[in-house]
């Protein structure tokens, strides 16, 4: 991939903000400072970036793509109430499929886990 200035800040970008961002968030997030830059841009280059394996592109979370800068294995956190994403370490159950594939016929080639609740922040505020 050719270097690029724009991907660039949108890369920066996503690693500055670690909420999980949706390309309309990122885009947002950009335009304050580069009002030049426009949403197809965004992304494009969200999508490019997803497809290098440099960022992830995260489903299921809620009804939006959203997109993480961490490409290491982790689990994810949603509060229900701010709907902000975390990431949850994946050496808290490392061997989870291991586990699965023992005791059943499967093989496991990807696993998401997605835990729901309340974070501190939202926890405090009640």
């Amino acid at each position: 991939m050719k270097y690029s200035k724009q991907r660039e800040i949108i890369l920066e970008t996503l690693k500055q903000n670690m909420i999980h961002p949706t390309a309309d968030q990122v885009y947002a997030l950009l335009h304050e400072k580069n009002p030049n830059i426009s949403l197809a841009t965004v992304y494009r280059n969200l999508n490019q970036l997803a497809d290098m394996n440099i960022i992830r592109k995260v489903t299921g979370l809620d009804n939006a793509t959203r997109f993480d800068h961490n490409t290491h294995k982790h689990h994810h956190f949603v509060c229900s109430k701010c709907h902000k994403v975390y990431d949850i370490p994946y050496n808290i159950a490392p061997d989870l499929s291991a586990q699965i594939e023992a005791q059943t016929s499967v093989k496991i080639e990807s696993c998401d886990i997605t835990f729901r609740g309340v974070c501190p922040d939202c926890m405090t505020k009640n």
